[in-house]
């Protein structure tokens, strides 16, 4: 089974969600009539940027505006949206928070961002998540994650072990350490066996400049697409079949030891 997916990498407006909105539905109407994707994904925290000092006045009341406008993107062109994150403001404070979207419009998935990263002071104004990152699209077991996530291996592993094939990821990772970036995403991919779909944003914000370079990465490790340091859209085709394919050829899943793993 092959997917063609979509990373929309872009200069979030920082602390403007009716600018990011209406950005994100020019980008997705013209992906759409020009590349047809499967999958459409966008950046960590796409509708307000860092400004975590004004999440209260500016996040979104349990998602409710973001997830109708979603929903209807989603509806209008048929196609399944990996909506990166936002601040979903809730009774018990303010998440991180992922939203996954099939062709219909409906929520099939939701994840919070499970580790807060105090450089950028999230622990001051955010709520850790508590539950794990999996969801089914097109059939295929997938799983999302968020930004920082993707310096613990063991909770992406955790994610596999429970047959996740594509792992998505979306961030708004600074540019001075873009080759952590591409170095931590090759990893997870060559050890899960998995494809890596990783959407950055760029620009900048008052306090950080952005790197970009949004990956589409096969289970060997093989870079099947990568964007620089601008706003783009980035297309890529992957092929189902090599996951199983590479976890038959070299089966870590099999010769793991997680009985000696304390």
């Amino acid at each position: 089974m092959n997917l063609k997916i979509a990373c929309i990498q872009y200069d979030i407006q920082f602390g403007k969600p009716q600018e990011n909105f209406d950005l994100i539905s020019e980008e997705i109407e013209k992906t759409m009539n020009q590349d047809k994707p499967d999958i459409i994904v966008l950046p960590e925290l796409w509708t307000t940027g860092y400004d975590l000092t004004r999440l209260n006045e500016i996040a979104d009341d349990n998602g409710n505006e973001t997830n109708a406008f979603i929903k209807n993107l989603a509806k209008q062109y048929s196609v399944n949206i990996i909506a990166g994150s936002i601040a979903k403001k809730t009774e018990h404070g303010v998440t991180n928070t992922m939203f996954v979207f099939n062709r219909d419009g409906e929520i099939i998935g939701e994840y919070s961002k499970l580790h807060l990263f105090q450089l950028m002071d999230e622990h001051l104004y955010l709520q850790a998540g508590e539950a794990k990152g999996d969801f089914t699209i097109e059939n295929i077991p997938a799983a999302g994650v968020i930004c920082y996530d993707i310096r613990f291996p063991e909770w992406i592993r955790a994610h596999t072990t429970s047959g996740a094939e594509i792992l998505f990821v979306v961030a708004e990772w600074p540019l001075p350490r873009l080759e952590h970036w591409r170095t931590l995403l090759l990893s997870r991919a060559i050890e899960n066996q998995c494809y890596v779909v990783a959407c950055n944003c760029v620009g900048s914000n008052p306090d950080n400049v952005f790197g970009g370079h949004s990956m589409i990465i096969d289970p060997w490790g093989t870079i099947i697409a990568e964007a620089g340091t601008e706003s783009t859209t980035l297309i890529g085709e992957i092929d189902l079949s090599k996951v199983q394919e590479v976890r038959k050829q070299i089966p870590i899943f099999q010769d793991r030891r997680p009985d000696l793993y304390k």
